[in-house]
């Protein structure tokens, strides 16, 4: 009797496992082949995508073969594309090319650097810029035996060199020291460009005084309407910066001076390079 009782109790324990399993199973299974299916899609998109590449590099290798055996203008018989997609695809393919040379800049630092003395030293080449407009090109030899130092150059002397290169610790890397003073050569050509800028586009501005460095620089400004006119200093005592720390207006009418037209002028020559403010300022009126 209580065998079959136990025999009982264990069928419907079965039974009632059996239910909570069919109640539960088909959401899961559903959930799961959702997922699987998404999964799926998302592979065959990527293979998709990479077909896509694949076939793209396969184009833009046959292209530059193409060019290094005949040269700017061989002949294409072996193209299939008509003459929009070559020109795209060289364009491609020159793209990839400066982003290569790019990269390899950027691995050594930004700058050309050359082995000397049989890989005793290096010459570091570092070229200045002024609105995109390259100008001067600086030389810089650093020997490394028997210990890190400057050799020749031909920076210029009022660039500080050996203190750079004390304040970024020229003995343990040479990245900080090339930065600043790059920072340094960029900023002198900077302000020497403006200076030829305002000699060239203002002849009514009188340019009273400067130095080699350019870091003060005296303009002469003529006034309308008869007024006197005004002496205009600027001083630039960060060296590493092509605007000025410090603007100063000197005329025989201290009111005019004060003035909002001046304070103006005062803005502008502080926060824009200086021929471009005396431009402004003569569109303005406040000077001729």
């Amino acid at each position: 009797m209580e065998a079959a009782s136990s025999a009982g109790v264990l069928s419907h324990l079965s039974l009632l496992e059996v239910q909570a399993r069919s109640r539960g199973g088909p959401p899961q299974q559903q959930s799961r082949v959702k997922e699987l299916k998404a999964k799926v899609e998302a592979l065959k998109a990527q293979r998709e995508q990479l077909k896509v590449e694949i076939q793209t590099q396969k184009s833009l290798q046959k292209l530059r073969s193409s060019e290094d055996r005949l040269g700017a203008d061989e002949d294409e018989e072996g193209m299939e594309e008509d003459e929009e997609s070559s020109q795209l695809l060289r364009l491609m393919a020159r793209h990839l090319e400066l982003t290569d040379v790019l990269r390899a800049h950027h691995l050594i630092g930004g700058y050309d650097i050359v082995n000397t003395r049989q890989g005793k030293g290096v010459c570091v080449s570092l070229a200045t810029a002024y609105e995109g407009v390259y100008l001067d090109t600086y030389n810089l030899e650093i020997d490394f035996k028997p210990k890190v130092r400057l050799g020749r150059h031909n920076i210029p002397p009022f660039i500080p060199l050996s203190v750079l290169s004390e304040q970024s610790d020229l003995q343990a890397g040479m990245r900080a020291f090339l930065d600043t003073l790059s920072q340094h050569l960029n900023a002198f050509v900077g302000r020497r460009q403006q200076l030829k800028l305002v000699k060239e586009q203002h002849k009514s501005v009188e340019v009273m005084d400067s130095n080699v460095l350019c870091s003060v620089l005296v303009l002469m400004l003529s006034v309308p309407r008869t007024k006197p006119a005004v002496l205009c200093t600027l001083e630039y005592t960060d060296h590493t910066r092509c605007l000025p720390t410090r603007v100063h207006f000197d005329c025989e009418d201290k009111q005019l001076s004060d003035s909002p037209q001046w304070k103006r002028s005062h803005s502008l020559l502080m926060k824009t390079p200086v021929h471009r403010a005396l431009t402004a300022m003569k569109k303005m009126a406040f000077i001729l």
